[in-house]
């Protein structure tokens, strides 16, 4: 398989996914089907962001427990002063792109940031009576915080929280050495 077609093959199995985590009415059960699909996807598909010499030992993605108290709705209208950006892409092959970064970033998750909404690789949680679902639950990391070969757009300063979010995923915290056995 040429690596566009590839590439379009994983567009569009994101894009299935997605739409069957849409199409399914109980939430943890759609994000363990994300998570156990993503997890398939990382080792064995040639488009993964992790490198091709780790993905046979891959363990992840890396993720917090699911919490139905970090899924929201949102309405999108231009307000002042802005609390959270949400993007439309024309260069990037047009489309919704809500990235952010919180008091986790550069700890317990990616440094520059996660990606919450980005619909030109399917990554969308659909709406509800008109309003966007923005799931933390499901933040996931960029392409770049597994392989230095990938350029990723980072989260601008209105998208990075005070609060941590503990949702979505994360990078893999080791125990700590004073944990252990003596």
């Amino acid at each position: 398989m040429t690596d566009e077609l590839s590439l379009l093959d994983w567009r569009r199995l994101s894009a299935e996914l997605y739409g069957e985590i849409r199409a399914t009415p109980d939430k943890q059960a759609a994000w363990e089907l994300w998570h156990a699909t993503r997890a398939r996807l990382f080792r064995e598909h040639p488009q993964s962001p992790v490198p091709e010499a780790q993905r046979a030992g891959y363990t992840g993605p890396h993720l917090y427990d699911y919490d139905p108290s970090w899924c929201l709705t949102a309405s999108v209208e231009e307000i002042k002063p802005r609390r959270l950006e949400l993007y439309w892409l024309d260069g990037y092959g047009g489309g919704l792109f809500l990235p952010f970064a919180d008091a986790t970033s550069g700890d317990e998750t990616y440094g520059a940031g996660r990606y919450l909404l980005d619909t030109v690789k399917g990554a969308d949680l659909g709406q509800y009576d008109g309003r966007l679902v923005l799931d933390f639950n499901f933040a996931y990391q960029p392409s770049c915080a597994y392989d230095p070969r990938w350029t990723c757009p980072l989260a601008p300063p209105a998208n990075r929280l005070s609060v941590a979010v503990r949702a979505g995923e994360r990078i893999q915290m080791l125990p700590s050495p004073s944990l252990g056995p003596p």
